[in-house]
C-alpha cells in the first residue's frame, strides 16, 4: 500500500488537535522509520503545543542508553519484538515529559529478515500514562519506503483511537 506525505500529515494533524484537546504532550520512539514520524507531526504548524519530542534509536546500543530497554529484553525476544516496543513506549514516557507516547521498531527491508520476523515485520507499542500500554505486531508489504510509511501511519491511526 502505498502511503503519501499528505496522508501522513494530516492523520498527524488530526492526532494533534486530539493531544490538544486533551492537554497531553506526545513522545515517539521509533526505530526503522529513523524520526519519519516525528517529521510527520512536526510538519504540521503548531505542533510545539503537543508534540513533546521523538527518540530515534536505531541501534540497540540507543535503546538501552536513551529508552531504558532492557538489555535481556533484547536478548531474548529481539530487538524486532512487542516486548521490546512495550519497554521502548515504557522508556519514552520516562524519559520526557509526555503524556502519551507510542513505539515502532521493525525490519523494513530490503535485507534484514528471517522465517519467523520476515521482512515487513514491525512491532508497536502505545502507551498513555496511567493507562495499560497496548501492543501489536504487523507484517506490511511493499518496499523499504513502503514498510516505513505504513509503520508510521499505523503509530498514528492507534495512538489517536486510544485518545480519550
Amino acid at each position: 500500500m502505498d502511503v503519501t506525505q499528505a496522508e501522513l500529515e494530516s492523520l498527524a494533524a488530526e492526532l494533534g488537535a486530539a493531544l490538544l484537546r486533551c492537554g497531553m504532550m506526545l513522545a515517539a520512539a521509533e526505530s526503522c522509520t529513523g524520526g519519519w514520524a516525528a517529521q510527520a507531526l512536526t510538519a504540521v504548524a503548531g505542533s510545539s503545543a503537543w508534540f513533546e519530542r521523538g527518540f530515534v534509536t536505531y541501534s540497540n546500543d540507543a535503546k538501552v542508553e536513551m529508552l531504558g530497554v532492557r538489555q535481556e529484553a533484547l536478548e531474548t525476544f529481539g530487538a524486532v519484538s512487542e516486548e521490546t516496543a512495550r519497554e521502548m513506549v515504557e522508556g519514552a514516557l520516562a524519559h520526557s515529559r509526555a503524556q502519551a507516547a507510542f513505539a515502532i521498531t521493525g525490519i523494513a527491508g530490503p535485507s534484514g529478515g528471517t522465517l519467523d520476523k520476515p521482512v515487513g515485520t514491525v512491532c508497536f507499542a502505545w502507551a498513555r500514562a496511567g493507562a495499560e500500554v497496548v501492543s501489536a505486531r504487523h507484517r506490511f508489504s511493499g518496499d523499504r519506503r513502503q514498510v516505513r510509511a505504513q509503520s508510521v501511519q499505523e503509530a498514528l491511526r492507534n495512538m489517536l483511537a486510544l485518545m480519550p
